[in-house]
């Protein structure tokens, strides 16, 4: 029986995937071997002896220490893609809202409630809100992953001319990007043509204030930025300065700041990109599959902290190890079955940067020591049998 500690609350959706004959799942359960968290910040106290894996119901894992986690062995998920129509929803809205000024005129005829002549008014000043079709004109997508894809294709549909870019885009991705989607051969050749500008790239060490001044400073004059990935990826002084400088027109984002409040050409969403009850559904779900199926099987599958790394399980005695990726470890590793005269049935063997995770299926009921004897191989981290 698994013991699955919840930090935040989910959807039953996600209950469902976590059978009750195998899992304990409950936010009181004490040294869990499994967790899943949504905003929760998990802190080094919280990584108990047990803990095997880690799920979050979304994409950022801001609130987990990865890295940590990965030298104690312990898988960390996200949910790609899950909330990624609910994202793309909001980003389309915000391509409107950035473009037609409907937020101010909005925000505008709210404080007409006490005139008598309310109509006269609208007609006289709605040309203070006048702004541009998007139609025919260009976006710049930065960033195709799950939701980067979905924006690009559905601009392509409302009309506009699309560029794309993204050095590291999946196979996958590619396969379900439009044919009409133009790839842009550098950044700097995409700034320079976009009307639009979308970004959708993972926050990490690289992407930490991607979009600076020296980037923005090559944008074609008067573009829309928009910012529904991470709040870390754009520099908040120098969108500032671009606007004061009539690089950006408008600046719209899902993460509010207080330095961005109260600016006319600034519009603030509050972090709505996945507040949708199908993306709260899909999430719970994802996260909780990929738990179940790395504590039953081994099987690790949107990790940020190991290898994609997935075997069919057909009930052989499977064992999972955890090791550093340093080169000619798997001989070793491999020398301790056959040593003891166990037959290696299936094996597949990953790496992920600095880690590293091979599965191995035997022919054998009784692994004689392998364990042990794997545990004492220098830079082996962890070991399950299962």
């Amino acid at each position: 029986m698994f013991k699955i500690q919840i930090l935040d609350k989910i959807t039953d959706q996600g209950f469902a995937e976590l059978p009750k004959k195998q899992f304990t799942v409950s936010a009181k359960v004490k040294s869990p071997d499994g967790i899943i968290v949504k905003d929760h910040v998990l802190m080094q106290e919280d990584l108990n002896e047990n803990l095997q894996a880690i799920a979050e119901t979304g994409s950022a894992t801001d609130n987990i220490p990865a890295e940590s986690c990965a030298e104690r062995g312990i898988v960390v998920f996200n949910t790609p893609g899950a909330n990624a129509n609910a994202v793309k929803e909001l980003v389309i809205a915000g391509l409107f809202f950035a473009s037609r000024n409907v937020v101010g005129g909005i925000n505008w005829t709210q404080n007409l409630s006490n005139n008598d002549d309310v109509a006269d008014l609208v007609e006289k000043n709605k040309s203070r809100f006048v702004g541009p079709e998007i139609s025919g004109r260009t976006l710049g997508v930065v960033g195709l992953g799950a939701i980067g894809v979905l924006v690009a294709n559905a601009c392509r549909g409302l009309g506009m001319r699309v560029l794309g870019y993204d050095p590291y885009i999946s196979v996958d991705a590619a396969w379900g990007l439009s044919r009409g989607v133009r790839k842009a051969p550098d950044l700097d050749s995409l700034l320079s043509e976009c009307d639009y500008l979308s970004i959708h790239v993972p926050s990490n060490s690289e992407t930490r204030n991607m979009f600076n001044a020296d980037v923005l400073e090559k944008c074609k004059k008067g573009v829309r930025l928009l910012n529904f990935s991470h709040s870390q990826i754009v520099d908040n002084i120098a969108v500032k300065e671009a606007i004061d400088n009539n690089i950006i027109a408008c600046y719209i984002t899902d993460f509010p700041v207080n330095s961005l409040l109260g600016h006319d050409k600034i519009i603030t969403i509050p972090n709505l990109g996945a507040s949708t009850p199908e993306s709260e559904d899909n999430c719970a779900i994802m996260a909780a599959i990929q738990l179940r199926e790395y504590l039953l099987y081994g099987n690790i599958k949107n990790s940020v902290n190991f290898p994609d790394c997935e075997i069919p399980y057909i009930g052989k005695k499977r064992v999972c190890v955890v090791h550093r990726n340093v080169a000619r470890l798997v001989g070793p590793i491999t020398s301790l079955f056959a040593d003891r005269g166990i037959n290696i049935d299936n094996m597949l063997s990953k790496s992920k940067g600095d880690y590293a995770y091979t599965m191995i299926d035997i022919d054998a009921d009784i692994i004689n020591g392998v364990e042990e004897g794997l545990l004492a191989v220098d830079n082996v981290i962890k070991v399950r049998v299962i």
